[in-house]
């Protein structure tokens, strides 16, 4: 009944940004309005959405301490490939990390919105196609 339909992410200049994000995940711009743009991308359903505000505003939540978590995730199939475009693009990115059954790494747009990339192995109870076993 439910699915998730877009993403929406703060950002404090829309033009820069659009630019950024087209080249960064290759999404694809559907319509563009007043404070914000719409974009999908090719292989997938969830559209995202930026949003220009006039300050950064939180897109992480803190789980213990200093530790935070964003609030969703991206799923790459070649996380490898993934990373060294990010990488070779200029983007800020922490290193793979090998959680036994998935990998990820973080990388920041613009305004120092983090963002996870994860990639799930076919056992994983989390990867797609066991999700799917569960319906």
């Amino acid at each position: 009944m439910f699915r998730i339909g877009s993403i929406f992410i703060p950002v404090t200049n829309l033009d820069r940004s659009i630019d950024w994000f087209e080249k960064n995940l290759a999404v694809k711009k559907m319509a563009r309005w007043e404070d914000g743009v719409g974009f999908y991308f090719p292989t997938g359903s969830t559209q995202l959405a930026l949003v220009e505000v006039e300050s950064p505003q939180p897109s992480e939540f803190a789980i213990k301490g200093k530790e935070k978590n964003g609030y969703f995730n991206f799923v790459v199939d070649n996380i490898d490939e993934a990373y060294q475009l990010l990488t070779d693009n200029g983007v800020t990115t922490a290193k793979i990390k090998d959680f036994g059954g998935m990998k990820s790494f973080d990388f920041f747009d613009l305004d120092g919105n983090p963002f996870s990339v994860v990639n799930e192995e076919r056992d994983s109870p989390f990867y797609s196609g066991q999700v799917k076993k569960c319906k």
